[in-house]
């Protein structure tokens, strides 16, 4: 396993992933401040990558923390069932895996089936249940997406002008709001980390 960075107190900031009794944490907030005559604190806000809770920790100025070490690999999506999104090894369709809808998240139903993504999993800890395998917290997909709008209701006259919006339908199953003037058939820009329209393709 490699060796992980030591970060001062300071260091952890938005978007640092530390490690924390045993677990992966990315940093949300960090606000360093001096309490009268005492020694400075970090009051952060960490998010749990395993299990998505996030809980607020003051790391002191003597406090160090590891960062952690965390691997992606390229997977094959194959389909989503029953609340599970199934993956496969890129070169190896036999070898499947699945992972649940919750720890995924929202931005997988921007993702059609048979695209590649990166798996993002955090290195098994010594002596830890996994038994040494490194586990998946995560995805890493791309933040804008090109899809198609396989269902669109007409556009009602007189709308389009004060810019109304209306719900489609995408191929990868989603459903969003867009502009008025969005037809179907219309290929379409999807921010997959805010799950908004951007702009026609």
């Amino acid at each position: 396993m490699q060796i992980m960075a030591i970060l001062e107190y300071n260091e952890v900031k938005p978007g640092v992933v530390i490690v924390l009794e045993g677990d992966p944490y990315e940093c949300l907030s960090a606000h360093v401040f001096r309490k009268q005559q005492r020694k400075p604190v970090n009051a952060t806000k960490l998010r749990n990558l395993k299990t998505g809770s996030v809980k607020e920790h003051s790391f002191g100025s003597s406090d160090k923390v590891a960062e952690a070490e965390l691997e992606s690999r390229p997977v094959k999506y194959l389909y989503f069932n029953k609340g599970e999104y199934w993956f496969c090894e890129v070169n190896d369709p036999s070898k499947r895996f699945q992972l649940d809808s919750e720890m995924l998240g929202d931005k997988m139903k921007f993702i059609k089936p048979n695209s590649t993504i990166d798996t993002i999993s955090f290195p098994a800890q010594s002596g830890s249940a996994s038994g040494g395998n490194d586990e998946i917290i995560g995805v890493k997909v791309p933040i804008k997406v090109e899809l198609k709008v396989t269902e669109a209701p007409p556009d009602m006259r007189g709308n389009t002008a004060q810019g109304g919006s209306k719900q489609v339908t995408l191929e990868s199953g989603a459903v969003i709001n867009v502009p008025m003037f969005v037809k179907e058939g219309d290929v379409i820009r999807i921010n997959t980390e805010t799950g908004d329209y951007v702009e026609r393709a």
